[in-house]
């Protein structure tokens, strides 16, 4: 069963996504909050595997309330709805820890399926989104991006798990995949980061599908 808490401000999107989730029945919606101060409170009283955050949210936004919550619970999972006119918002969700991003419009069985790969541990970009997100990051931050010869620094190993990151694979789904324990995995991907200089697995990840 996953524990799902739904974040938004608006009423008619929280009871919309409250009714349609209740139709599957392995997620369990387990409370609403209407900001991400609301979202910090509920998680000192409710058992929660992953949150719905909106971005756009008086008191709290989205972005900083994913801030806070991986801070204090980063077992929690937090999967941000967006629009495509939030491009800033999307960028310092990404710095700030957020498992995936998925586009308001998206249907009910994307949702679903959403939410199961993340909870699983798999990061989610859907590829508009992460194109948006690639484009912003190459236009703002001042270091080149990560090119196609930089990989030849990498260790066969090194690159094959660079290459399942960027299909979205969990340490757990990689180390099954390549038959080696999930701490060798992270050490890897650690490697890999400082290696190429690059923040995190997401940005990674980002890179390569961009290839």
């Amino acid at each position: 069963m996953i524990k799902v808490l739904i974040v938004d401000d608006q009423s008619l999107i929280r009871e919309g996504l409250t009714m349609m989730l209740s139709l599957y029945s392995h997620i369990a919606i387990v409370g609403e909050a209407i900001n991400g101060r609301e979202a910090i409170e509920a998680l000192k009283e409710k058992e929660v595997d992953l949150i719905l955050m909106d971005i756009r949210m008086p008191i709290m936004d989205g972005v900083e309330a994913t801030k806070v919550i991986k801070e204090s619970y980063p077992q929690i999972k937090v999967l941000i709805l967006t629009t495509f006119d939030e491009d800033e918002y999307i960028i310092q969700g990404l710095k700030n820890g957020a498992d995936g991003y998925l586009l308001k419009d998206i249907s009910s069985e994307e949702l679903v399926k959403a939410i199961q790969t993340v909870y699983e541990g798999s990061m989610l970009l859907q590829p508009d989104v992460a194109r948006k997100m690639l484009r912003s990051m190459e236009e703002n931050t001042p270091r080149k991006g990560v090119e196609l010869d930089d990989f030849k620094g990498l260790t066969r190993r090194e690159r094959e798990i660079a290459l399942l990151v960027g299909e979205g694979k969990s340490n757990k789904e990689i180390s099954e995949i390549l038959y080696i324990t999930e701490g060798t995995v992270k050490n890897h991907i650690s490697k890999i980061l400082d290696k190429l200089e690059l923040r995190d697995r997401t940005q990674l990840a980002l890179i390569i599908n961009n290839k």
